[in-house]
């Protein structure tokens, strides 16, 4: 083991998290140990990516060498696996930040799923919505070294890592020649296996056929003994000596990039190997798309593919899109947000353009149209994906639609051409589903539409029970109209773009007055006539006791059990819209709701029998609180309300 003077050498703690990672790894994480070598080989692979990149605006980086590959080297006496690369390398502060701290967002998220989780089943797909890489190495080892020398150094000062993944690393100076990084795995007990020739090469040749650098082995290859060539004979029956043999290098992996390979050579089994490369994946894609443009003004290839769950990151405001972007196959950039819409965001894959500069900078991709062709082309072909899936492998789309639907819902106010293609793909529950599961399309909906019924309806609310009980929904019920039942967060930012679907407008039932298209006959509106007279003056004094809080105050047309309900006016901030802005830390206006009261509930009866006795104000006061609370809403004063409550019933 190489180590710098004991001076330099700094003793660091692993981050809180980093180390509760690194013991659920140690202890069951991975039920497939061969996948670290897939991890490292593709680290690898991306520091090589790195550097062919850096290097396209200085050459020098280099340094002669520009034959980049990936080693695999294993030593059966010192029971050390090694993976080695001729990549960009790393800094002291990248070693720290790097290897020291998991930095990526919802790792708490993550290490509390893996808490929770039961089975071996959900281990593994919870590892696959994660991807650590390089800590995958202390699945197999008892200690990890790491050599490493950044390209362009002007000196041999490389850095020096280690540590046995329990609470802290090692780190320090050492002297290294050649660019590039070295990680030296002291294997386990039980992880010996991974000390023979023909197990590596076959995890390669599963895992990492399709990475574009070479992966090299050391093995032993018998030569021919010039001695062999005497033409004295020695008897037949003297014992022949074993061939010599010495060790060679040899190419493992074909080094082809796959999305360059004709699509009907390329098997599914490669197509899923380069997913988990691409995307740092343990699980398998969903499904993918792959397709050449050529001829025209423009020429590009895209393999693009749609995972089959979804990372714990995906809501974070820094989530990094998953396309490569490649420019006549030179590595560009691991991020390119310009190639699809943020509510694609979970897509993953390549894009290999001959049409851009090798040059080429995120300033020049935001004002490139060429990117937006592209751009283009990419959204085309995940729609249609997905179309297809819809249509013809129902149970497959309904598996990415429980793991991406609420990220899609944010496309029609993204992507106004498409939203119709993306309408289409929309799911939903409904009061004629059987649970929460979002099975039913727009299409379904209007295709069981009552008679005369013209509109889309839907009620919005902060959980599935919340929208299923709403009282909003009592005169539908009766009536046998089935409303969409919302309570994704992204529903009320959806709706406010999604406002028609061919022809049919979407209304929410808590705003505004019933529609009068409801197939209201002459006897249902002769009692609601009937019910506003009888209880204008209860109204009337409701509304005073109430101007503080509310807009107005009216009989209701929609309730037929529940003795009240708020609504807001067409042109105004819904409810639900207002209670989330406020959670998340934003300014609003003074909203003030309309309170609607049910003529026929008992309560209301109370109510004017005591328009003369002080009980009238708290009744009043509790008819507005109980509303509230039924729409999820919070009260400003609980303990006024509970007071009130305790009088009432008392």
């Amino acid at each position: 083991m190489v180590k710098a003077p004991e001076k330099t050498v700094q003793k660091k703690k692993f981050a809180t998290e980093t180390k509760q990672v690194l013991e659920l790894f140690a202890k069951w994480l991975y039920q497939n140990k061969e996948i670290f070598l897939r991890e490292l080989i593709s680290n690898a692979s991306d520091a090589n990516d790195k550097l062919k990149m850096l290097a396209l605006k200085d050459e020098a980086l280099f340094d002669g060498d520009s034959d980049l590959k990936v080693w695999v080297m294993y030593n059966k006496a010192a029971k050390t696996l090694t993976v080695k690369d001729n990549g960009i390398g790393m800094t002291l502060d990248e070693v720290v930040e790097n290897l020291g701290t998991i930095a990526r967002s919802g790792t708490k998220q993550f290490i509390d799923q893996l808490s929770k989780a039961q089975s071996s089943d959900a281990n593994g797909q919870l590892i696959g919505q994660f991807g650590v890489g390089f800590y995958s190495a202390f699945v197999v080892s008892d200690r990890v070294e790491v050599r490493t020398l950044r390209a362009g150094q002007t000196n041999d000062q490389g850095v020096f890592w280690q540590s046995n993944g329990v609470d802290d690393y090692e780190v320090s100076p050492c002297e290294l020649t050649h660019r590039g990084t070295e990680i030296v795995m002291h294997l386990k007990d039980d992880a010996e296996e991974f000390l023979d020739e023909f197990r590596l090469r076959k995890i390669i040749t599963t895992y990492s056929d399709h990475i574009a650098y070479p992966i090299v082995m050391f093995v032993e290859k018998p030569v021919a003994d010039d001695d062999d060539q005497s033409s004295d004979k020695t008897d037949e029956k003297e014992e022949k000596k074993a061939p010599r043999k010495e060790i060679q290098e040899e190419v493992v992996n074909q080094a082809n990039a796959i999305w360059t390979v004709p699509k009907k050579e390329v098997k599914d089994d490669e197509y899923e190997a380069f997913y988990k490369h691409v995307s740092h994946d343990f699980n398998q894609p969903l499904a993918w798309t792959h397709n050449k443009v050529e001829g025209g003004k423009l020429e590009y290839t895209s393999l693009l593919y749609i995972p089959s769950e979804a990372p714990f990151d995906l809501w974070n405001r820094e989530y990094k899109h998953g396309l490569k972007l490649y420019v006549q196959r030179v590595f560009i950039l691991d991020d390119a947000k310009n190639l699809l819409p943020t509510y694609l965001r979970f897509v993953k894959g390549v894009v290999d353009s001959n049409d851009l500069p090798l040059n080429v900078s995120r300033e020049v991709l935001q004002n490139s149209s060429t990117v937006d062709m592209i751009r283009s082309g990419c959204v085309k072909r995940i729609l249609d994906l997905l179309g297809y899936l819809a249509e013809n492998e129902p149970d497959k789309y309904q598996k990415f639609w429980s793991a991406f639907g609420a990220v899609l819902k944010e496309g029609p106010a993204e992507d106004f051409t498409n939203k119709d293609k993306i309408a289409e793909l929309l799911r939903f529950t409904s009061t004629r589903s059987d649970d929460e599961k979002q099975t039913l399309s727009l299409a379904q909906y209007v295709e069981r539409m009552t008679e005369g019924q013209d509109k889309i309806y839907y009620v919005i609310a902060d959980s599935y029970r919340a929208a299923k009980n709403s009282p909003h929904l009592e005169l539908f019920e009766n009536k046998g109209i089935e409303v969409l039942l919302l309570s994704d967060r992204v529903d009320e930012w959806l709706v406010s773009r999604l406002t028609e679907y061919k022809g049919k407008s979407l209304v929410s039932i808590a705003r505004g007055e019933v529609d009068e298209a409801l197939s209201m006959d002459e006897k249902e509106k002769a009692s609601i006539k009937a019910s506003e007279e009888a209880f204008s003056d209860v109204v009337k004094q409701a509304q005073e006791v109430l101007k503080d809080r509310v807009k107005s105050v009216r009989t209701s047309k929609r309730l037929t059990s529940s003795a009240s309900c708020i609504v807001a006016d067409e042109d105004e901030m819904s409810v639900n819209l207002r209670r989330m802005l406020i959670e998340s830390g934003q300014s609003v206006p003074d909203m003030k709701p309309i309170l609607e009261l049910n003529a026929k509930h008992p309560l209301l009866l109370r109510l004017k029998s005591e328009m003369q006795d002080d009980k009238f104000a708290d009744l009043a006061h509790v008819l507005l609180d109980q509303a509230i609370l039924a729409e999820g809403g919070q009260l400003d004063d609980p303990n006024a309300f509970v007071k009130r409550m305790n009088d009432l019933v008392s």
